[in-house]
């Protein structure tokens, strides 16, 4: 079990406590999050943080000492900094992380009252799998399910924009050697991959290609349409063929297709992969795009 006295005190760029450190929104026991709430009266906008790390490490701490929170929380934004449970816990794959994410916007979202938000203007942002979770969230239809006896849950899971650095196009995998030019998954280190990402423990036995159900859930980038949110997506990785996992889960052709299906479908989008030369004319930065889409 992990110590919460194990994590770095919860102080952001500026010197600044969080607000509430280690708030609880679920039952696991990486279901915690902090936030900075800024300083006004008024019920604020907030942007929830979500680390990367691949789904098997990493935390909340990871954006302590960025100065985009800064920014935000002088421009009137409020920020939180949450963790969730790795992919190799149950009910293991990537979906139970990004339900804890889910939760965790519904769970801020019951109680924002207490955390003096409008609950109508919250966004997601992170990186890696932080940000494929935002995207996730950000195309997904609302999740709420009306009839819980959960009142969290009874939550919307819409959000107002997302942003999302060095992310995945989509975490249906099997696409990925179509989208970023590479060969088949075939090998046995491969498809055991794959199969651990949608949850099975082993590729023995499974027909992976034949998991339409999970497909077409971790698919977000078939989940964006033209009513899809505003988003913005930063990647500095360098283009060629990908030579190890970092490049190959980063690599700037993720941006591009996201930025290819957004034009396909009309989604409003910015962004940037200077490496195979993919830029945005409004030369805005993640922070200068918050405040206009949140304020």
């Amino acid at each position: 079990m992990t110590d919460i006295a194990e994590f770095p005190q919860a102080i952001n760029a500026a010197g600044v406590h969080a607000t509430f450190a280690n708030e609880r929104y679920g039952d696991h026991e990486r279901n915690t999050f902090d936030i900075w709430l800024a300083d006004t009266d008024k019920p604020t906008p907030l942007v929830i943080y979500i680390h990367g790390g691949g789904f098997i490490g990493g935390d909340k701490s990871r954006y302590y000492d960025s100065e985009d929170w800064v920014r935000l929380l002088n421009a009137g934004i409020s920020v939180a900094s949450i963790n969730y449970r790795y992919m190799s816990e149950p009910p293991y794959g990537i979906l139970g992380s990004m339900n804890d994410s889910k939760r965790c916007l519904q769970y801020i979202r019951a109680n924002a009252e207490k955390y003096n938000l409008d609950k109508n203007r919250i966004a997601c942002s992170g990186g890696s799998a932080g940000a494929g979770t935002s995207l996730w969230l950000a195309f997904s239809a609302d999740m709420t399910d009306a009839e819980s006896n959960d009142p969290v849950l009874r939550e919307s899971t819409k959000i107002k924009c997302a942003a999302a650095f060095s992310t995945q196009s989509t975490y249906d995998i099997l696409r990925w050697p179509d989208l970023l030019g590479i060969p088949p998954y075939k090998t046995p280190e491969e498809l055991l991959s794959v199969a651990r990402v949608f949850g099975f423990k082993s590729a023995e036995g499974v027909d992976l290609f034949a998991q339409n159900e999970i497909r077409k859930e971790l698919d977000f980038l078939a989940k964006m349409t033209k009513d899809a949110v505003p988003f913005f997506v930063f990647n500095h990785y360098e283009g060629g063929v990908p030579t190890n996992e970092d490049e190959l889960n980063h690599h700037p052709l993720h941006a591009k297709a996201l930025k290819d299906r957004a034009n396909e479908v009309g989604a409003e989008a910015i962004v940037y992969a200077p490496a195979i030369g993919i830029s945005d004319p409004s030369g805005k930065d993640v922070v200068e795009f918050f405040i206009e889409k949140l304020r």
